[in-house]
């Protein structure tokens, strides 16, 4: 290890032996600083950048050996290297002594400059040493919770920023942190608390696989990086067809073969890389649900009718919801369904059940028939699929209602006299070989409304859904003259912030006075 910036504290009341000790090492290269007591060196080595303690077993004020002992079992200097030197203390229960208490050498006098110099040089290359494994193995850890944090985050923005937060964490400041987005912009995290903005790097060709390179602080200026210093880049790019991301720190937080700085590239390459899939899946899936579900609804003279549908946060997989409104021989059918699961698999299922649906309606066959006979075809075709539905026709000048439900959620039916509650139609889930009950018929009155929901609407992971929909009889208690007011208040006042984790579709209808 080279003594070119490295301080040595020599603690010895005698002032000739001092001075020769300090001779030796000033002109090995060593900045040398100087304490007659243990009270004196205790007193100077907080704050004061000693890297190790060249240490007399004879003090005035108190034993060598205290001194050690009290330096090796302090929290802020405790790994600080001590060499005991004597010329009293020097047979074999003396030394032992002295290392049992902490030591990490024990010269005896008359000591050789050269014998004192090399003792010093190759205990600094141990500790040295283990610096440097401490300091990995610390990293090491800080990097596990940073790739957590990483591979927690639900957006790219949040990602980027996760990983300038773990890289501050395990290396210091400054950081720059680089991905490109599925659209092919550019974005980068930077500063502190890391804010994500856009921007692109200079240098952008990388091989894939990873590498660390050494490349100067103009091309990365997003960030004041420290003077004379240059940029540790490490880049990981997975696939050919994907850009790279770039994690940028100072050259000099690093140590050789930049280890941690090349696995933190790859595990923001790696998150990247999922993040980017799962959004083109979720923007396909997004796009396909959006174009099977129902866009105008039928005008029908003595109805009003509305519809809201939400989709899940946007990094929430895309659900099964789907909706129908159609007039079929002069009468409205209405349909409100939820397809198990949420992805890309459930939004086709989606669509091919709510086309049987439509296609058994179109047939004539009443609601509780249509559903046995989607049931059937849910079983022959999708044998490991469930869906929950509920169906219904109305007669718009007569209001006479005929509803049938496979493990929906029930109807909530508001009247001018009653005000609002829930009916209670029965039947098996769709996908499940049960007999199924007789259709609910009744009639709806002038100025009545029926609201068909999913369970977006009412279900919470933290609470009972009893307690949904006590909240929407609330909310329904009263319903205003427009009901697309109705339904815009419904998602206001019951879906939330637009985070929740299903997608939400409401389809009101009233029957006019």
């Amino acid at each position: 290890m080279s003594s070119a910036g490295t301080t040595v504290l020599v603690v010895d009341d005698s002032a000739t032996k001092r001075y020769l000790l300090v001779s030796w090492l000033t002109r090995a290269g060593f900045t040398v600083r100087q304490a007659e007591t243990g009270g004196e060196a205790l007193r100077m080595l907080p704050d004061s950048g000693v890297d190790l303690v060249v240490l007399d077993v004879k003090l005035p004020d108190m034993s060598g050996f205290d001194v050690c002992e009290r330096i090796k079992t302090d929290a802020e200097y405790g790994a600080l290297p001590v060499i005991h030197v004597s010329a009293h203390a020097v047979d074999v229960v003396d030394r032992t002594q002295g290392l049992n208490r902490g030591a990490d050498a024990y010269l005896v006098e008359p000591i050789e400059p050269d014998e004192l110099i090399a003792t010093v040089q190759a205990v600094l290359r141990y500790y040295s040493a283990r610096r440097r494994a401490e300091t990995l193995a610390t990293r090491l850890v800080r990097l596990a919770e940073a790739t957590l944090e990483i591979n927690s985050a639900p957006t790219l923005a949040g990602l980027l920023t996760a990983a300038a937060e773990g890289a501050v964490d395990i290396f210091g400041g400054p950081v720059v942190v680089v991905a490109e987005t599925a659209d092919g912009e550019s974005l980068a995290a930077c500063g502190s608390p890391p804010e994500v903005r856009r921007w692109s790097p200079t240098s952008r060709e990388v091989a894939v696989g990873s590498l660390v390179r050494r490349e100067e602080p103009s091309d990365w200026n997003l960030a004041e990086w420290p003077e004379g210093d240059t940029v540790a880049v490490g880049a990981a790019r997975l696939r050919a067809d994907r850009p790279p991301v770039f994690v940028a720190v100072p050259s000099s937080s690093q140590t050789p073969g930049f280890p941690v700085l090349r696995q933190l590239s790859q595990a923001v390459a790696a998150a990247v890389e999922a993040q980017r899939s799962y959004d083109e899946e979720h923007r396909i899936a997004v796009t396909l649900q959006r174009s099977l579900l129902q866009s105008r609804l039928p005008d029908v003279p003595g109805l009003e009718l509305a519809m809201r549908y939400e989709p899940a946060g946007a990094q929430t997989e895309v659900g099964g919801d789907f909706y129908e409104l159609t007039m079929l021989e002069g009468r409205l059918l209405v349909a409100i369904g939820d397809v198990a699961g949420h992805s890309l698999h459930a939004a086709t299922v989606m669509a091919e059940v709510r086309h049987a649906v439509r296609a058994y309606a179109v047939e004539g066959h009443p609601p509780g028939t249509v559903l046995s006979l989607v049931n059937r075809f849910m079983r022959t075709v999708l044998p490991a699929e469930s869906a929950t539905i509920c169906l219904l026709t109305l007669d718009p000048a007569t209001g006479s209602v005929r509803l049938a439900s496979a493990g929906h959620l029930p109807p909530l039916l508001h009247t001018p006299d009653a005000g609002a509650h829930f009916l209670q139609p029965r039947g098996p889930l769709l996908g499940i070989n049960a007999p199924r009950p007789d259709d609910l018929e009744f009639v709806l009155p002038p100025g009545g409304t029926l609201v068909l929901y999913t369970d977006g609407l009412v279900e919470r992971r933290d609470a009972d859904i009893d307690v949904g929909l006590t909240a929407l009889a609330e909310a329904a208690a009263t319903i205003e003259p427009d009901l697309d007011d109705f339904g815009r208040r419904l998602l206001t006042q019951l879906g939330g912030d637009g985070q929740q984790a299903d997608d939400i579709a409401v389809v009101a209808l009233r029957r006019r006075l």
